[in-house]
């Protein structure tokens, strides 16, 4: 992969140039990326579940390339975070962790002005998503409003790589009800969105008083008992982060599970097809952004075991991450397509709705370049501790 690191950070670069201080969409249009649009609020506001992974990006841009203007853009985003927060702009979700990792906890880890505020504009938001914990389930709910009827009580698999805006916050605080109630949305999540066949669901619903498991359902995938090829990627890496925080519940072993069955879906060239249970249809679209995040997945399931001492099978999971990260480059690469301005081609945002199919995603560029600094500089996402 020489030179890959380098060339995605250039096409950050353009992409910044043509985006100025505004936020991109989430998914690109005819290959590029425009600035977002909202209803009542500015062009390129900041107003998406996914701009977290834009200031993401400029950080990564930054640390990987030296170059100071991806810092001085990412800092000049921060107080917006704090602003989104003050009003609840678009915050009755769970991908809080999407949105302040990458941001807020990133400036800290980067340093410069405004880090300071935007630690504690972090532990707002931990706060906020604290709110959207359900004690007599165990669980987080995933969107709405609380006394929503259709959504009181679900959960989603995306939220495992939100506990650890949780599990920061108790280390900064050292309050332990934060690590407690991401442990507890890991284990029903673990017992729930995980099927005895290895593949997921993507959602869950549970009775919010009791915890009383009801069904699981879908929002992006083919059905409901489909294996949604994102989410599965999700899970892989998100049990293996949450193994990182809080050792010791098997969870290591459950993103084992479903990286073994994210592979095993995979056609030889690695780019997985958008839902899993799909994948002998060659007319059904990719979706790189998933095995973007599953090759970051594996990165981490490998350094997880190399620490264990199973050097061999860390060894297994670094040569497959290698292969998705080759398949993406050959297949997916933004520069390479002329008025690109992605990283990430080829991505699929929900089927269902027909949005951003066979087009760039923002999480898809943010992941896609995380798995490439993990691979070629030993890079620590924003997703660890001290990270």
């Amino acid at each position: 992969m020489p030179g890959a690191i380098e060339q995605a950070c250039a096409q950050v670069g353009r992409c910044l140039e043509q985006l100025g201080e505004h936020f991109p969409g989430d998914t690109s249009e005819a290959n590029r990326f425009w600035p977002s649009r909202w209803p009542d609020a500015p062009l390129g506001s900041n107003g998406s579940w996914t701009a977290g992974f834009w200031t993401g990006l400029l950080w990564m841009a930054h640390a990987l390339s030296g170059e100071a203007r991806f810092a001085t853009a990412a800092c000049a985003q921060l107080p917006g975070y704090g602003e989104r927060l003050r009003k609840r702009y678009v915050v009755d979700h769970h991908d809080l962790g999407f949105l302040f990792m990458p941001s807020c906890i990133a400036a800290k880890h980067n340093g410069g002005a405004g880090a300071a505020a935007a630690s504690g504009t972090a532990l707002q938001a931990a706060e906020l998503l604290m709110g959207r914990y359900l004690p007599g389930a165990g669980v987080i709910q995933a969107w709405g409003r609380l006394d929503e009827p259709a959504q009181r009580g679900r959960i989603i698999i995306d939220c495992l790589l939100n506990l650890p805006l949780l599990h920061w916050a108790s280390v900064q605080t050292g309050d332990a009800r934060f690590a407690d109630a991401a442990v507890s949305h890991a284990l029903r999540s673990q017992d729930h969105l995980v099927r005895s066949d290895d593949t997921s669901f993507h959602t869950f619903h549970f009775d919010p008083a009791t915890g009383a498991p009801r069904h699981g359902t879908t929002a992006q995938g083919a059905a409901n008992d489909s294996c949604w090829a994102r989410g599965q990627a999700w899970g892989l890496y998100g049990f293996a982060l949450n193994h990182r925080w809080a050792p010791g519940h098997g969870f290591l072993a459950t993103a084992e599970r479903l990286a073994q069955r994210f592979l095993a879906g995979l056609p030889e060239h690695g780019v997985a097809c958008w839902d899993l249970s799909l994948a002998a249809d060659p007319r059904e679209p990719w979706d790189s952004s998933a095995s973007a995040i599953a090759a970051s997945g594996l990165i981490e399931i490998a350094e997880l075991l190399q620490a264990e001492g199973r050097h061999d099978d860390a060894a297994v999971y670094l040569q497959h991450a290698d292969r998705l990260l080759a398949g993406l480059l050959q297949h997916c690469a933004g520069w390479r397509t002329p008025g690109s301005n992605a990283l990430l081609l080829h991505s699929v945002y929900s089927k269902p709705e027909g949005l951003g199919v066979d087009e760039a995603c923002l999480w898809g560029d943010f992941f896609f370049l995380e798995a490439l600094a993990r691979r070629e500089r030993g890079w620590a996402p924003f997703w660890h501790p001290g990270g």
